[in-house]
């Protein structure tokens, strides 16, 4: 018997999941404390954040990335691995898009260079001191094309109690050939006409929150293609395109060891509150993880306001895709989706053509200079062909998971929004407010 068999049997069930269309399940998968196996149970430390820092009494006194077991606080710090940017160097194409209920969708493309000025991985925003840059993310527009040349900077830093700012934002714009330096971003507020907000792309500051694990439970998809879409075209790190099947996409892509032998990934769920010390006026109340139990790489995030109301959901799809780097921290998200329960407000991201890339000095001095904008140079060639065009191809919205975890969940939906989402589960493809038509400004470009 194969130790994958023996840890399966430790664990203590095998399910066969039987989804309907909102993803509540026939066979229950998802365990409390009480009913988690003696191996998951085992990773995990349950006596609270244990010792402090001697010298930064707001953190771990072990020293990341930790050794199991882990408590909830140091999966929170783990979680840091994981944001929406890789921590490290590298290039990349980022693919957008966002499709509202009456199917209106709108697209974009942004050439990314990604500078990661301190040691790959999380350590370098975990150890660095408070004030500390720790990446700069320079973004060229290419689509479509009214947006074709506006730039942005993003440089990320370290919050520390005296040094609250996480990011400082430059953009700028072709028309009035300026660099503008941003406000401080309200890091809890989603972009315009969008679901993510700040926080969603730069990821969290775990000492800024509260942990707790509150189970465990089994996935079986995150990212959902429709029908419509049954191949996607994708880019390799050198420019070629390759088509991929999207009913082959995993969770954890092709080389994760740990799938169960019915291709679920077990996870811990793993509950975040903000600090109110930190984030007096941070408007979501609940982050609600749901983390692969090796890596603790967030394939589930949905949050919650003050009322307990779910506010947006985020699923997403992994690959291992700097090899050089441990496995816990070498993987990242090249599909994600999110959405807004309320507005029933639907976006995507594809990071396509992922090519890790060591910047010379000169470039680090250059590429990554606000004013480095002005001269309008597209520096990273990168391409895409991953954009939907048509919003019948949109991705599905993610599985709701009704049932799991009642005592900390609360998933009202309005019941013209759980309609249409029934009504788009059982065609494999968005169904809209009109119940069929969209229009597309893609399309009309």
């Amino acid at each position: 018997m194969n130790s994958r068999v023996v840890a399966l049997l430790l664990v203590g069930w095998v399910a066969v999941p039987c989804a309907g269309p909102t993803g509540a399940e026939d066979t229950r998968t998802w365990r409390t404390p009480d009913e988690m196996g003696a191996l998951e149970r085992a990773r995990v430390d349950w006596e609270g954040d244990g010792p402090r820092d001697a010298e930064t009494s707001y953190m771990p006194a072990e020293t990341y990335p930790f050794e199991a077991p882990y408590s909830a606080e140091q999966i929170g710090y783990r979680l840091m691995n994981f944001s929406h940017i890789a921590h490290w160097d590298h290039v990349l194409a980022d693919v957008f898009g966002v499709v509202t209920k009456e199917g209106h969708l709108t697209e974009g493309i942004t050439l990314g260079m990604i500078q990661q000025k301190a040691e790959p991985g999380a350590s370098g925003a975990i150890s660095g001191a408070p004030g500390d840059e720790y990446q700069r993310w320079s973004y060229f527009y290419t689509y479509p094309p009214k947006d074709e040349g506006q730039q942005q900077v993003w440089v990320l830093k370290r919050t520390g109690p005296e040094s609250p700012t996480k990011l400082d934002f430059y953009v700028y714009t072709p028309e009035l050939r300026r660099v503008r330096r941003q406000p401080p971003p309200r890091r809890d507020v989603q972009f315009p006409n969008s679901v993510q907000s700040f926080d969603d792309i730069v990821g969290l500051s775990a000492w800024e929150f509260r942990w707790r694990v509150i189970g465990a439970d089994t996935l079986y998809e995150t990212v959902r293609f429709p029908a419509t879409r049954p191949v996607i075209t994708l880019s390799r790190p050198d420019g070629s395109f390759f088509e991929r099947n999207t009913a082959d996409i995993k969770m954890m892509g092709d080389d994760y060891p740990y799938y169960r032998e019915d291709g679920g990934v077990d996870t811990y769920v793993v509950v975040a509150e903000p600090r109110r010390d930190w984030l007096p006026t941070y408007s979501v109340a609940k982050i609600i993880y749901w983390v692969d139990q090796q890596y603790f790489f967030p394939l589930r995030i949905e949050q919650y306001d003050d009322q307990g109301e779910l506010k947006t959901l985020q699923v997403r799809s992994a690959e291992r895709q700097n090899p050089e780097l441990p496995e816990y921290e070498g993987y990242t998200a090249p599909h994600s989706v999110y959405w807004d329960a309320r507005l029933d407000l639907l976006s995507y991201s594809l990071h396509d053509g992922m090519l890790l890339y060591e910047w010379s000095d000169g470039e680090r001095e250059t590429l990554f200079n606000p004013d480095f904008m002005r001269r309008r140079w597209m520096r990273n060639p990168a391409k895409s062909q991953g954009l939907v065009f048509d919003p019948k191809n949109f991705h599905l919205h993610p599985r709701l998971l009704l049932g799991r975890f009642p005592d900390e969940r609360t998933v009202e939906i309005a019941p013209e929004i759980l309609a249409r989402i029934e009504a788009s589960n059982a065609a494999g493809r968005l169904i809209f407010a009109d119940g069929e038509g969209a229009d597309s400004d893609a399309a009309a470009q």
